[in-house]
């Protein structure tokens, strides 16, 4: 039997985010739970499914657009705990976030790397 489309995405969202993606799907259930199927649905069941990008090339594209947004910051965080989950380094996910301040401004790269360095010392307290 092959996997629902919720189903798939569930499984690509939990390898990638762990807890911090099932905490965001969790906190839209008492809103919207709808937001939170589509959530699982599109982005992870439909796009990350896809063959196309590895994981790691996935949330680097993520986060460089997050970064460009300028207005994102706890997705950004998700993403960016995402993509050292998935095998990015540091100095990787830094230089993302240095190369928007070209395409961005300075204003959302400098947001980018606050976010940045929260994930770090947040992943290192929890170490």
């Amino acid at each position: 039997m092959t996997q629902s489309r919720f189903e798939s995405g569930l499984e690509l969202l939990t390898q990638i985010d762990g807890e911090a993606g099932q905490n965001v799907i969790d906190s839209l259930q008492d809103i919207c739970p709808d937001l939170a199927k589509y959530t699982i649905e599109f982005p992870f069941g439909d796009i990350y499914a896809r063959s196309g990008l590895d994981l790691k090339s996935r949330e680097i594209a993520t986060v460089a657009a997050l970064t460009a947004l300028g207005n994102c910051a706890p997705q950004l965080k998700v993403h960016l705990n995402a993509a050292l989950n998935v095998g990015c380094t540091e100095e990787e996910l830094k230089e993302v976030i240095l190369q928007m301040a070209v395409y961005a401004g300075f204003p959302s790269a400098l947001n980018g790397m606050f976010a940045f360095k929260e994930v770090l010392a947040s992943r290192n307290t929890a170490s």
